[in-house]
């Protein structure tokens, strides 16, 4: 994914500090910098990296216009005025992507200008990979849960069913009939079919947290925001203002539609009939560890408008083809640094250097990967198991409703002939 997508444009006024006028433009943010261009040439007049900002404050010039003034490094000040929608909406959006900045890369000011080794790419895309792994595999276990509570449910149908039999054949049967009695012994307990464990009824892990990430938080309109969170849970989304106080919780059949308007910005609606739209719209620099999940829990509700056709582009080879694809490549990585494999030689005597621009990877860095991986096909082969195992459950739970249905059937044709 590129990191020059744009989160936010905003029209506003830039002021030039040299010729003392404000000129009219388009402010824009991306997950790296911040720009200004103007309307009348298109010229960039000022772009500076989000690291380098010291300081954002709400300011007032000539003591009417409201207006954003942005502290950098070398006391370089910024003067941006006459912002739409508002002020408040272009400070909140700026400062929690300048905040979660300083939040994700402590040494970010202190080190914008060093380049990452190939070693730290890698193993932060690998870490990357095992926290979506987790997230999926979490979700797999709550649905397995699921399957499991149908099943109970399932049995505890059918020992109704074996006791509606019963009092059916009483009611059929003559009044002089003399076995009548034994008909009304209670039923033996249903033991519970194998490989379905003994738990409680209700679903284990339904209030579980699977992400929880700082938001900017618009409802209805975007004249008006406040900072809040977004809590994914197994069973819905759950909407918080700073406070820590609810909003809004979405249960997981309530949400009808999820659009995805870039990959930092989404908007959540639940359709009401005869009364408004429930439909909240945030923005924030973690949303895209949180689509990811979405699309596993709403992938029917889910969509992606034209600026987040990147999240597709980056998701067209099949995952078995990607995880093979970083296996092999961090294997090959691990190997040649382990080993100290010699270049590859031409004919002619030539070393045939590949990609001698990055560095090997460390000693720390191969063993941290190797960790993860470890880690990553533990977790995969543990989500095969309980797929595996889910398909079963299936295969039972079709076979069930099959029988409940037949008795179900047989039941209402000897009512209707009681009646």
């Amino acid at each position: 994914m590129s990191r020059d997508i744009c989160i936010h444009a905003w029209p506003c006024t830039y002021y030039l500090e040299p010729e003392r006028r404000w000129v009219a433009g388009q402010l824009s943010l991306t997950l790296p910098s911040l720009r200004f261009m103007t309307d009348s040439t298109g010229e960039i007049l000022v772009s500076f990296p989000l690291s380098s900002i010291v300081e954002i404050k709400k300011e007032t010039s000539h003591f009417i216009f409201s207006s954003i003034t942005i502290l950098e490094k070398g006391h370089a000040k910024h003067w941006f005025s006459s912002l739409r929608p508002s002020r408040n909406v272009v400070f909140s959006i700026i400062e929690h992507f300048w905040r979660e900045l300083l939040l994700s890369q402590p040494g970010a000011v202190a080190d914008v200008s060093g380049p990452r080794t190939r070693g730290k790419e890698l193993t932060g895309l690998m870490a990357r990979s095992q926290k979506r792994l987790e997230d999926t595999a979490r979700v797999l276990h709550h649905q397995g849960q699921q399957l499991d509570s149908v099943m109970r449910g399932l049995d505890k149908m059918e020992s109704d069913l074996e006791v509606a039999d019963r009092l059916l054949t009483e009611l059929e049967s003559p009044a002089w009939w003399p076995f009548s009695s034994k008909l009304w012994k209670t039923p033996p307990e249903t033991k519970p079919r194998e490989g379905v464990p003994v738990t409680s009824c209700e679903p284990f892990g339904k209030e579980r947290i699977l992400i929880k990430i700082p938001a900017i938080i618009s409802h209805r309109t975007e004249s008006h925001v406040k900072p809040g969170r977004l809590t994914v849970l197994v069973s819905g989304l759950e909407i918080h203002d700073s406070s820590s106080l609810l909003m809004h919780r979405f249960e997981r059949e309530d949400v009808d539609d999820i659009k995805v308007y870039s990959p930092y910005e989404i908007s959540i609606r639940q359709r009401f009939i005869g009364k408004p739209d429930m439909a909240y719209r945030l923005i924030s620099a973690k949303m895209p560890e949180v689509i990811p999940i979405l699309e596993v829990q709403f992938s029917k509700k889910m969509e992606l408008l034209e600026d987040a056709l990147v999240l597709r582009s980056t998701r067209t080879s099949s995952p078995a083809e990607k995880s093979c694809s970083v296996w092999h490549a961090a294997s090959g990585l691990m190997g040649r640094t382990l080993h100290h494999e010699p270049p590859i030689v031409d004919q002619e005597g030539t070393a045939l250097h590949l990609q001698t621009s990055l560095p090997a990877l460390s000693e720390a860095d191969t063993q941290e990967l190797t960790q993860i991986l470890r880690r990553m096909k533990g977790l995969a082969l543990e989500a095969e198991s309980e797929l595996e195992r889910q398909d079963e459950a299936l295969d039972g739970v079709a076979a069930a409703v099959d029988r409940a249905t037949l008795t179900i059937d047989k039941h209402n044709r000897r009512m209707k002939k009681l009646t």
